[in-house]
């Protein structure tokens, strides 16, 4: 048997298809044309068509085929992770967009309104354009580079700044509607290295994007094999940062380059180097699929680890069961649970955040669920301009009922593990919502943290 009626054979079993998997693509234009949606309302579909003209919308066939249950929607969570809903425009926004398209507007109307509303999404959170971009040695911007914390740069490949499908939730929404002003991206990997050989610092290089899986294995081995040279030797980890193994695991089965791309794990591997996949799961249910399943075994014999994380979300996953049973099945797996995050204050936040103290109770409640090798997930945790903040819990301390809260990481690495207190606030939904306990005016980082943004402060 050859390799590929061997590839198509397991195709077969694995999907329940006799044909080999073909990734197949729709966006926000091809919604009208969708066969799935004609059993939804027409109203449905045109509210789906207005959102996905501020947001970005991208699907394919095999989550719409796989992942979907059509008869649960519009509750199944898969449907809330990749189609677009009313909701998640403000009504204000959403009248005014849906106005536009009931009058049949120019497209260039559509995009300048789209653009206004944009710009109050808050497209760059926790100061990602402002303070975590570096810059070379005559003080220029290294574009597509990030380094907000001393040990890890994260790059942003250009051939990696878009996913096989897009999640309704994603902090990094502004990478993928077309605003070449909101994009960070960088093709230049000679910077890449430049600034890791210069940074002895640097124990960590995150790939991440758009989710870098999209790319073709030769373009992303001109990016991480230079790093087995002895200048890159302080750099021992090399994380990747992916959706693929929920939204088309077979790049890591089926693609034409997927042993290129296992060969490559397998390199950097035994080379030295430790390789994490960053993977990002909502729900229990993405770990179901058999594809799914051979692709973790398959990235776990190169001796590369798989470490999940995923935000919090109303209608998808704000339920304790719901995490407990993910952490489960990826323990049963071998996949690390690694962080449970606030969804961010960005983008679509006001139809997916969960108050603080609740996303509290539910971690509480889910860690209780499960065994020690489950425990191993953090959160939650928001990722904010001063650093990765952890809500401990809420507490009362001389009287007072406030939240508990430490830096899992931290713009200045002395604040990390300081435990701190804030006003217990049942609404709030982020670290800027919060105010010091006790009496204190400002948080004990607020004054360095200003400094930072604005350094005429100091």
């Amino acid at each position: 048997m050859s390799q590929l009626d061997h590839l198509n054979r397991t195709s077969a079993s694995l999907t329940g298809d006799k044909t080999p998997p073909r990734f197949k693509v729709f966006m926000a234009r091809h919604l009208d044309g969708l066969d799935v949606l004609k059993r939804l309302p027409e109203e449905t579909v045109f509210e789906m068509k207005v959102v996905a003209s501020v947001l970005p919308f991208r699907v394919n066939e095999y989550v719409i085929n796989h992942l979907i249950d059509w008869d649960a929607v519009p509750n199944d969570p898969i449907y809330q992770l990749t189609f677009p809903q009313r909701g998640m425009l403000s009504e204000e926004a959403f009248e005014r967009m849906a106005a536009l398209h009931r009058a049949d507007a120019p497209r260039d109307e559509i995009q300048r309104l789209a653009q206004e509303l944009r710009a109050d999404l808050n497209p760059h959170p926790a100061g990602q354009m402002e303070l975590n971009m570096p810059r070379d040695e005559d003080g220029d911007v290294l574009d597509g580079m990030q380094h907000k914390y001393n040990e890890t740069v994260l790059f942003f490949p250009s051939q990696g700044q878009t996913c096989h499908a897009f999640c309704t939730f994603c902090f990094r929404w502004a990478q993928f509607v077309g605003q070449q002003e909101l994009r960070m991206a960088s093709t230049e990997a000679g910077a890449l290295h430049g600034y890791l050989e210069s940074r002895k610092e640097v124990s960590d290089l995150l790939v991440t994007g758009g989710d870098p899986m999209v790319m073709k294995t030769a373009k992303l081995a001109g990016y991480l094999e230079p790093l087995l040279s002895e200048r890159f030797e302080h750099v021992q980890t090399i994380r990747i940062g992916t959706k693929a193994l929920t939204y088309w695991p077979h790049r890591f089965v089926f693609d034409d380059d997927a042993d290129d791309m296992l060969r490559l794990f397998d390199t950097l591997v035994e080379e030295g180097k430790h390789v994490s996949v960053m993977a990002h799961f909502n729900h229990w249910r993405e770990l179901e699929s058999p594809v799914t399943r051979e692709a973790i075994r398959r990235i776990r014999d190169t001796g590369a680890q798989i470490r999940a994380q995923g935000p919090l979300l109303a209608h998808i996953n704000d339920d304790a069961s719901v995490w407990a049973r993910m952490w489960e099945t990826q323990v049963k797996l071998g996949v690390v649970p690694y962080y449970m995050f606030v969804e961010r204050d960005t983008g679509a936040r006001h139809y997916f955040e969960v108050p603080l103290e609740r996303a509290w109770h539910i971690y509480r409640d889910a860690i209780q669920q499960v065994s020690g090798l489950a425990r191993t997930v953090r959160g939650p945790s928001m990722s904010a301009g001063p650093g990765k903040v952890e809500v401990q819990g809420v507490t009362e301390i001389a009287g007072e009922k406030v939240f508990a809260l430490r830096f899992l990481q931290g713009r200045n690495a002395d604040w990390v593990h300081r435990p701190f207190y804030a006003k217990y606030d049942p609404k709030a939904t982020w670290l800027d919502h919060l105010k010091p306990a006790f009496g204190e005016s400002r948080f004990f980082f607020e004054e360095e943290y200003a400094t930072m943004q604005n350094p005429r402060l100091a």
